[in-house]
């Protein structure tokens, strides 16, 4: 069997070498994905943990606005209340003025009858001249929402009369009705805010 020369060795220890290095090859690419695959493993963990942290910080953040919602629309709701209450009381204050500023020309009508008396001979004229204020002023009333109860000859109604007591009645037909009215009932704007006393037929 012929000798091989140093040159055929050193060829074949080439090829073998050649052969050898895809397989090195591919084992070290199969230790850097494995590696891969264990950093990715312990990246998923700790982003996992990272993110149930920041969801629980995510929640304080939420709550901390609620509450500063809540105290914001506390404070509005109070400051809303007592302007309210301010512009009702004001407003109260406001439509008893006016009510006073047109009753005020009545009082003046009232002092010069009463100065005017004094000397007044004719009775039907001091009569007429306080006729005219007694209009003047209810006049005046009814432009504020006065209304007179109806009482007279109607059927007693609980809800805007107030019977003082009973008399047989003059008439048939006034049985069970108003026969008299001691004091006038008013409406002020549709609510009752003096019930008429009243005298019952039976």
């Amino acid at each position: 069997m012929a000798k091989k020369s140093s040159e055929q060795i050193t060829e074949e220890k080439k090829n073998e070498e050649k052969q050898l290095e895809p397989q090195e090859e591919v084992k070290q690419e199969d230790k850097k994905n494995k590696k891969k695959k264990i950093d990715s493993a312990s990246t998923k963990k700790s982003g996992r943990k990272e993110t149930g942290s920041d969801k629980i910080k995510d929640y304080e953040e939420q709550i901390n606005e609620l509450k500063e919602k809540y105290l914001r629309l506390s404070a509005e709701f109070d400051n809303y209340r007592k302007r309210t209450l301010k512009e009702k009381t004001d407003m109260l204050k406001s439509a008893g003025e006016e009510t006073v500023i047109k009753v005020l020309p009545v009082l003046d009508d009232f002092e010069r009858a009463m100065d005017s008396m004094t000397a007044a001979k004719d009775v039907d004229a001091v009569k007429a001249g306080v006729e005219l204020i007694y209009n003047k002023f209810r006049e005046v009333l009814i432009q504020q929402g006065l209304k007179e109860i109806a009482a007279m000859g109607e059927e007693f109604d609980t809800d805007k009369h107030e019977a003082i007591t009973k008399i047989p009645a003059p008439e048939e037909d006034l049985k069970g009705k108003i026969v008299d009215v001691v004091e006038k009932g008013y409406y002020l704007n549709d609510k009752v805010i003096r019930y008429s006393k009243v005298i019952i037929g039976e």
